[in-house]
């Protein structure tokens, strides 16, 4: 059996905020607003396995009213997503996303961010794409004013 999972994730940007994406830190003067860490990359990933287990979303997981995920590393809901992925039976064939950020480039970054999905994920990292898009000066990503991020994972079962 296959599943195929979808997930997507926004947050707002604010100077003095670190901008931290697929677990890597991103030279930026503008960083991701939330109550973890903000990890886009991440949150979207995690979604996208929950959904394709018909598990709810990472706030049914990770609530943002629960203390215990004040400023945490998003991995870690990324590797609980995981672990419930393999108690069902499933395993990841591999994940598709893009990041739409009007800056900084992330050429240089994108490397760093499919090894460390890779890595959490338990495939090779030839199964991640991770893209990046501007939003060519149109809407809150392209004003500078929002990061967003879409995932889409392919599982079958083992």
């Amino acid at each position: 059996m296959i599943r195929i999972g979808y997930g997507n994730d926004v947050h707002r940007l604010e100077v003095g905020r670190p901008l931290i994406l697929g677990g890597v830190r991103i030279e930026s003067d503008l960083g991701a607003v939330g109550h973890s860490d903000a990890d886009a990359l991440a949150h979207a990933v995690t979604d996208a396995i929950l959904g394709a287990l018909a598990l709810g979303d990472i706030g049914a997981h990770f609530s943002d009213k629960d203390a215990r995920w004040k400023n945490a590393d998003s991995f870690v809901f990324l590797a609980r997503a995981v672990e419930m992925m393999k108690e069902k039976g499933f395993a990841l064939v591999n994940i598709d996303s893009t990041i739409n950020l009007e800056k900084p480039n992330l050429r240089f970054y994108i490397d760093e961010m499919r090894k460390n999905l890779a890595e959490v994920l338990e495939i090779e990292i030839d199964s991640v794409s991770v893209k990046a898009k501007t939003g060519e000066g149109v809407d809150s990503v392209g004003e500078q004013k929002a990061v967003k991020v879409e995932a889409i994972v392919l599982l079958q079962t083992k």
